[in-house]
C-alpha cells in the first residue's frame, strides 16, 4: 500500500447521471481506509482557485439516486496551460493531498493526465453520455441517457402515429453516434444518422417516402447531433418534397444529461468509484478505470486521451436491416 493519506475528488466538463453514486463511493471508500477525503467544487477552476473542502459520509448521503453533481462542474479550456496546472498543484500541496480522482469526459482526463505528468498520482472515472471515451465498455451515464431517450421518442411515435407524421428527433453524442444508433434500434426508428456514416438527403428522402408507400402510419428519423445532415436542413427538404408525411422536429437537448440514474449507472460509478481508490491505495497514477465485458480494469491515461471510440458496425448494419 502506498503512503497516502488524503485524497480528493472533482468532477468536471458535462454532467451525467450517476456521477453522484461516484462520488459517494469515492469518499466513503476512502475513509474505510483510514483516508481523509476532500471535494473540489466547480472543477479545475475550483481547484485552481482553492475551492477545496473535506468530506465525510454525512456529507454524500442520499446522494446515489441523484442526478448532476454535488461538487458541481465547469469547463476550462485553459487548465492546459503550465500556469494553470503549477497553481493546481500548489493548492493540492497546500491541504497535503496525496492523490486525486478525476471524474469526466476527455478534456477532463486530458487535464487529468497533465497533473500526472508533473508528479500528481491521479486516477481518472470515464464519465460522459456520448459513450465517447475509448477503452471501456460504458462510461457512467450513457445507460440513463439512452433510457431518456428511448421514453421520449415512444412518447413522439404515439403523437406521430395519430397524425401521421415523420418526426425527426436530434439526440446529443458530439462526434460519437452511439446514442442515436442504440435509440434508434431499440426504438424502431426507420433512419438513424450518425456521424460515423454519412447520408445523403436524398437517400433520407427516400427512406421516409418508402415508410408512406408501405403504408406506415409515421415514421420516426433520428439524428446525432454530430451528423453530417443538419436537422434544420432535413425538415427543410422534406417539406419542399412530397414524402406523404407532416414533418415535425423536437431537439432533445440537455433532458439527456439529467434524471435519476437507472440501476446499471449506479452500479457501474460505484464500483468505479471504488477501484479508483484501490488503484492510489496501490501506488498507482495515470491509470483510467473502465469497464471490459463485466469486470473492472484500468487503461494508461495517455493511451485513452485523443482516441475515438469506434461505434459497433454490427448495430449499424441491425439498424439498417430491421428498419425495411
Amino acid at each position: 500500500m502506498a503512503n497516502i493519506r488524503r485524497i480528493a475528488v472533482m468532477t468536471s466538463g458535462g454532467d451525467s447521471p450517476g456521477i453522484n453514486a461516484a462520488i459517494r463511493a469515492v469518499v466513503r471508500t476512502g475513509i474505510s481506509y483510514g483516508l481523509d477525503v476532500f471535494g473540489i467544487r466547480h472543477a479545475y477552476q475550483g481547484l485552481v482557485n482553492g475551492d477545496i473542502e473535506r468530506l465525510d459520509s454525512r456529507d454524500v448521503g442520499g446522494i446515489i439516486g441523484r442526478g448532476g453533481t454535488i461538487l458541481q462542474t465547469a469547463r476550462m479550456p485553459e487548465f492546459k496551460e503550465e500556469s494553470y496546472q503549477r497553481q493546481a498543484i500548489r493548492r493540492l500541496n497546500e491541504h497535503g493531498i496525496d492523490g486525486l480522482v478525476v471524474i469526466g469526459g476527455d478534456g477532463s482526463l486530458t487535464g487529468a493526465l497533465a497533473l500526472h505528468r508533473r508528479g500528481v498520482r491521479v486516477v481518472g472515472i470515464p464519465a460522459s453520455i456520448d459513450n465517447d471515451i475509448w477503452g471501456t465498455a460504458s462510461s457512467i451515464g450513457v445507460d440513463t441517457a439512452v433510457n431518456t431517450i428511448i421514453e421520449a421518442i415512444d412518447r413522439l411515435r404515439d403523437t406521430a402515429s395519430s397524425h401521421e407524421r415523420v418526426f425527426l428527433v436530434e439526440v446529443m453524442g458530439r462526434n460519437c453516434g452511439y446514442l442515436a444508433m442504440n435509440a434508434g434500434i431499440i426504438t424502431g426508428a426507420e433512419v438513424v444518422l450518425i456521424p460515423e456514416k454519412e447520408t445523403t438527403m436524398e437517400e433520407l428522402g427516400r427512406s421516409v417516402e418508402e415508410a408512406y408507400m408501405k403504408g406506415k402510419s409515421h415514421a420516426m428519423v433520428i439524428v446525432s447531433e454530430g451528423a453530417n445532415l443538419d436537422i434544420g436542413e432535413i425538415a427543410d427538404y422534406l417539406n419542399q418534397h412530397d414524402i406523404g408525411f407532416e414533418v415535425r422536429t423536437t431537439i432533445l437537448g440537455h433532458v439527456q444529461r439529467g434524471g435519476r440514474p437507472v440501476a446499471f449507472d449506479r452500479m457501474l460509478a460505484t464500483r468505479f468509484g471504488v477501484a479508483a481508490v484501490e488503484v492510489l491505495m496501490r501506488g498507482e497514477s495515470g491509470l483510467m478505470v473502465a469497464l471490459e465485458g463485466s469486470e473492472i480494469v484500468t487503461r494508461k491515461l495517455e493511451e485513452v486521451i485523443g482516441k475515438k471510440r469506434p461505434i459497433n458496425p454490427h448495430h449499424i448494419q441491425l439498424a439498417e436491416l430491421l428498419s425495411r
